[in-house]
């Protein structure tokens, strides 16, 4: 059934193109929904354009009342389509939508490999799978795709419109989605964990919680911006900051003596063998 609040769409397969949809998500949690704002507050689409399949009606209502113009519904149609459900739905969700009439499918599933979604989607489906990471809940996320074997130039610039949404998009091969996924897929948890440290710190030198709290984020925020706008490497903005002999250098000396570098690299080399190994099922 497919309900919408702006008109009423006719019969899929053929109904919901004629009816102007330009993109469809087969799943309307979190990440489905960032991307769909994403694509709304860019003015890429809008709401009318887009429809969501969701199984639970009471996330339908959710989303009806967020944006009223999307088309909703529990059974997918034909429309180049966006799965972002939990990975153990992914195969029946690509079934379903490849028996609608569905031809494009873009997979935001987390460990998904492209072998299991081509196999779903069966031949003649061009399939991309990404890996995007939170922070496009804010719109400032960065993804990485790669292609399927039926997936073409035209099909993976139609996926970068998508996320580009949301963030930055690169283009990598499957191959190297695990390590994408130990680094910016589990990255802000990373950086999340670094903040909350040094506001734990600051508030033992006997700062006030909310005073740490602001000062961190502002900083986390502010060497975020210089990083992605200053057009110098990560290690020239540091050198920067650090005058010898000064109170960076002594900080950063304590940083060093705890090897949180080699911490860092394990932490990237743990998560991206949890994902290979999720991904081998």
């Amino acid at each position: 059934m497919v309900e919408s609040s702006a008109s009423e769409v006719g019969s899929p397969p053929a109904g919901i193109r004629s009816s102007g949809i330009a993109v469809q998500f087969v799943g309307g949690g979190r990440m489905g929904e960032a991307i769909i704002a994403g694509l709304i507050r860019s003015g890429e689409l809008r709401a009318e354009e887009i429809a969501v399949v969701e199984a639970l009606p009471a996330r339908r209502e959710q989303l009806r009342v967020t944006y009223p113009q999307l088309v909703l519904g529990d059974v997918p149609t034909a429309a180049p389509t966006v799965i972002a459900v939990k990975p153990d739905d992914v195969a029946a969700a690509v079934s379903k939508a490849v028996a609608a009439g569905v031809d494009t499918v873009l997979s935001v599933a987390a460990g998904v490999p492209l072998g299991r979604l081509e196999v779903a989607a069966g031949p003649g489906v061009a399939v991309v799978r990404a890996m995007p990471n939170t922070p496009a809940l804010v719109g400032a996320g960065v993804a990485a795709l790669a292609p399927g074997s039926e997936a073409d130039e035209t099909v993976l610039v139609w996926a970068e419109g998508i996320l580009g949404a949301v963030g930055d998009v690169v283009r990598v091969s499957e191959a190297q989605l695990d390590a994408v996924t130990g680094i910016s897929g589990s990255g802000p948890a990373y950086v999340f964990l670094v903040a909350e440290a040094l506001i734990d710190a600051a508030v033992a030198e006997g700062l006030p919680r909310p005073v740490a709290e602001r000062l961190v984020v502002g900083t986390v925020r502010g060497a975020g911006m210089m990083l992605a706008e200053s057009g110098q490497s990560a290690g020239e903005l540091r050198a920067g900051v650090t005058s010898p002999g000064g109170t960076t250098a002594a900080g950063l000396r304590a940083l060093e003596d705890r090897a949180v570098r080699g911490a860092f690299a394990a932490a990237v080399a743990a998560a991206t063998e949890r994902s290979r190994l999720l991904g081998a099922g």
